[in-house]
């Protein structure tokens, strides 16, 4: 190999266990790749930033603000509630929950729709007296499996997709070409969700029943009228600097200060809730001033206009991953004290301020009402609890956005235009109309998705452009021993095991000119490679951080990494047993 291939070579391999194991975004580790091969010499300008101009990458793009458009005017939540009801049993309730999930993966980004579905299921799984457990994970896989069955489905496909029409153009693929493996893999998967899944799921306490009882988490003190702690503040009073407490919120006459400040001055007769350990109470009682509540329900049983309870989980996205809440400042940054965390179903115990928080956490907030609408859609963390849906959609133009998402579906599928093109006109009447605002369609772009891919594609071009594709063929087809099915069996293992340790996108395109070079020194149709790659970078069911509806799912389900490699193992093995050889069939080596 020339020293330039080796160099790239040295790179991606040092990408892979940078991203999947360090916390930096996978988008940075990229980037960073990128420019060390550019500053290197090993790749032109033109090819670092040709990612930027791809037509997959924006078609991906425009889907986001589609999917924008259905969330801002609550479309997922119409069907929600039309279609979960009040089913007999557990299959029942499977088959209602798995089979729209999946049916709207294959036109939807799965992220939005699970995020959406989440706190529905907590609130139906309760009402239905259901383990919470036997539905989460469910959900997230139907959401994977549904995006197998189109183009549109993931934006893996839509990239993979792309990579192909820059190299063979004449190999373009309708957008339900992909449907003659995908819904067969579907129908077996959600098969096996609903009639075995279950059976191989615990039942453990999910994070409901964890924060179920305020009283294990909070303890409530209040003022003495007649003592010296009247008219202080709650700095002068020395309650800001607790060691093992924090004072979350002061009920006073009725109403409740939340989120209370340093400035705050205490009135005789409040009551403060304090969040952390019961050790911590020894520390209370000995503040003069202060005596135990009296009354026998718990604060935050009650129902204030001016506070909101909010669980949300922590993205692997989240700046505090990693540090102690008291050291991030979560309450300054956020405006939001942290009431408890739950991991892996279980209550963390101990000093809250000196947890630090990890990926799928569970916390339990207290917020002003302001808070949810400005998080609704954050980076850090997503909004679990019912109360996510605060801010009113527009649902009169739900139908419309509907029609708009149907309609883009429709010129793609004919061939009136190209699927960008499409989403473009589709994005753009969906501004146009008002099912979308500017700046809901901002929030709604995955800049760390886009960026990933932008960057995946420099690797790419650097892999191809020095050679260390080619030589990486020429090792692959020795492995496979010329046998084009054998080739075909050890790129899905490959791009399957790599999706489960980086993103899907990034084991998608980094692989792409490795697979193209094999099938054509091997001289066969690259069809079957192309295909095999989108189904086994989307196949992510064995670990909760291969995908990230799976993360989404993992806390809130108080789901364990062995719970992953349990359920989802067979239905990767299930995956490849159908995909396999199926694709040959439709498309011949």
């Amino acid at each position: 190999m020339s020293l330039d291939a080796w160099l790239s070579l040295s790179v991606v391999l040092a990408a892979f266990p940078l991203m999947a194991f360090s916390r930096l975004g996978p988008d940075i580790v990229l980037l960073g790749a990128v420019i060390v091969l550019l500053t290197l010499g090993v790749i032109e300008p033109s090819q670092a930033l040709g990612g930027f101009s791809s037509t997959g990458l924006f078609t991906v793009a425009f889907m986001y603000v589609l999917v924008a458009s259905i969330r801002e005017t609550g479309g997922i939540d119409l069907i929600i509630r039309y279609v979960l009801g009040r089913p007999r049993g557990e299959s029942g309730a499977l088959a209602r929950l798995l089979l729209p999930v999946a049916a709207l993966s294959g036109f939807l980004n799965n992220t939005p729709i699970v995020a959406t579905y989440i706190p529905a299921v907590l609130s139906w799984s309760r009402r239905l007296r259901l383990p919470a457990q036997r539905l989460l994970m469910p959900l997230s896989f139907a959401s994977i499996l549904g995006g197998t069955i189109t183009l549109f489905g993931t934006s893996t496909n839509l990239v993979v997709h792309g990579l192909l029409l820059e190299r063979h153009p004449e190999l373009a693929m309708g957008l339900f070409d992909i449907a003659w493996v995908g819904v067969p893999v579907a129908v077996v998967g959600l098969l096996y969700l609903m009639l075995l899944g279950p059976r191989l799921l615990p039942v453990r306490r999910d994070v409901g029943t964890a924060f179920e009882n305020p009283r294990e988490y909070t303890i409530e003190m209040e003022v003495d009228p007649a003592g010296p702690l009247v008219n202080r503040t709650v700095e002068e009073a020395g309650l800001r600097h607790l060691r093992e407490l924090f004072l979350v919120e002061i009920e006073r006459d009725g109403n409740v200060v939340s989120v209370v400040g340093p400035g705050e001055r205490l009135k005789g007769g409040d009551r403060l809730v304090f969040a952390g350990t019961s050790d911590g109470a020894v520390e209370l009682q000995q503040i003069r001033g202060l005596m135990p509540s009296r009354h026998g329900e718990s604060s935050l049983e009650k129902d204030f206009k001016e506070r909101r309870l909010v669980e949300a989980v922590v993205s692997d996205q989240c700046q505090f991953v990693g540090q102690r809440i008291r050291d991030g400042h979560f309450r300054t940054l956020y405006g939001a004290a942290v009431l408890a965390v739950c991991r892996g179903g279980e209550r963390v115990a101990g000093n809250l301020g000196q947890v630090r928080l990890q990926p799928a956490d569970v916390l339990l907030l207290e917020a002003r009402p302001p808070f949810i609408e400005r998080h609704r859609q954050s980076r850090d963390f997503l909004l679990i609890s019912q109360l996510n849906g605060q801010a009113r959609p527009i649902h009169e133009k739900a139908p419309l956005a509907w029609g708009i998402l149907l309609g883009v579906v429709a010129l793609a599928s004919f061939g009136v235009m190209s699927m960008m093109n499409a989403a473009m006109l589709g994005a753009a009447l969906a501004l146009i109309t008002g099912c979308c605002s500017v700046g809901a369609a901002k929030r709604g772009l995955d800049t760390q998705v886009l960026l990933t891919i932008a960057a995946s594609f420099g690797l790419g071009a650097a892999l191809e452009a020095s050679g260390a594709a080619a030589t990486l063929s020429g090792l692959a087809l020795g492995l496979a021993d010329g046998d084009p099915w054998l080739l075909l069996i050890g790129t899905y293992l490959l791009v399957a095991l790599l999706t489960e340790l980086v993103t899907n996108n990034a084991a998608a395109v980094i692989t792409f000119p490795v697979v193209m070079a094999s099938a054509e020194s091997l001289g066969v149709n690259p069809m079957p490679f192309v295909v095999v790659v989108m189904f086994a970078a989307s196949a992510s069911f064995l670990t909760p951080i291969g995908y990230q509806t799976n993360l989404m799912v993992h806390g809130p389900g108080g789901y364990r990494f062995s719970d992953f490699l349990r359920v989802g193992g067979l239905l990767n093995v299930l995956t490849a047993a159908v995909a396999l050889p199926l694709i040959p069939l439709i498309w011949p080596f």
